[in-house]
């Protein structure tokens, strides 16, 4: 493989290991917690778990683009950019839960190409490739061929992520399915591309909570949109809509929308 062609999903796992490594060292210690202007909580770990992963894409692809949570963007115009969520769930971090994980996205242009959730205290690690599927610790999953609502296993990480209208939206949808969960934060990603959850939909996300899941599901055969359906990308307006099939996620637009 020459080096203007790099093996992405082999340098998505050295990330993932980069950030395993110092996040687990702080995991379930006493932790110096900072409060960001979004009033999300991010602690060390965070901040030094991404600055590891940055050194790594300065080393082995130094022109490619980055759109990190902690560090900021940086050469957004560059043909491939690497979206990064050094610990996806810092609530769940901080307060010792295991489903937190690292989020990984690949954009080549406007597409993304590969995704990647890294679950360091569970220790899986679900990738997804475009045209090569999705794994999980090296063996392949599909998502579920749930073509009906009614029939669906429905997850989001917790009730307070919407405004009113949009929690009316998802309480209809959610309602209409056979089993509906809360919590997991990015879990419900994988468990998605894994076949054991049929749809996903969640709210006021940024890139890097969406694009590595995206990779992932897309490459497990699901579909994950922006609820008014159109693809994911660095300025959809965080309103996330997973699902296991095209039917599926059509009936489920229709439920939202409703």
């Amino acid at each position: 493989m020459s080096s203007s062609t790099p093996d992405l999903s082999l340098i998505a796992e050295a990330l993932a290991d980069a950030a395993a490594a110092l996040s687990m060292r702080h995991f379930r210690t006493p932790l110096d917690i900072i409060t960001k202007a979004d009033e999300s909580p991010v602690t060390l770990a965070d901040r030094a778990a991404e600055t590891a992963m940055r050194e790594i894409l300065g080393a082995r692809v130094p022109a490619d683009g980055i759109y990190g949570e902690e560090h900021g963007p940086e050469r957004l115009d560059a043909d491939r950019i690497w979206v990064l969520d050094p610990i996806d769930g810092t609530r769940s971090f901080i307060t010792g839960s295991p489903l937190w994980g690292t989020l990984i996205g690949v954009l080549q242009g406007a597409r993304v190409v590969l995704g990647v959730i890294d679950m360091p205290v569970l220790k899986e690690r679900w990738i997804g490739q475009a045209g090569k599927g999705a794994t999980r610790d090296g063996q392949p999953v599909h998502a579920s061929t749930c073509t009906e609502v009614a029939k669906a296993r429905i997850v989001t990480t917790s009730p307070d992520i919407f405004a009113p209208a949009d929690w009316q939206a998802f309480d209809r949808l959610s309602r209409r399915c056979a089993m509906r969960r809360f919590g997991g934060d990015c879990y419900g990603y994988a468990q998605l591309a894994g076949g054991t959850i049929d749809l996903v939909v969640e709210t006021g996300l940024q890139p890097y909570d969406y694009l590595g899941p995206a990779g992932l599901i897309e490459a497990a055969g699901g579909v994950i949109t922006d609820w008014q359906g159109q693809p994911l990308n660095l300025k959809s307006d965080g309103r996330v809509i997973a699902a296991a099939t095209p039917e599926l996620h059509r009936q489920a637009m229709a439920v939202l929308a409703a």
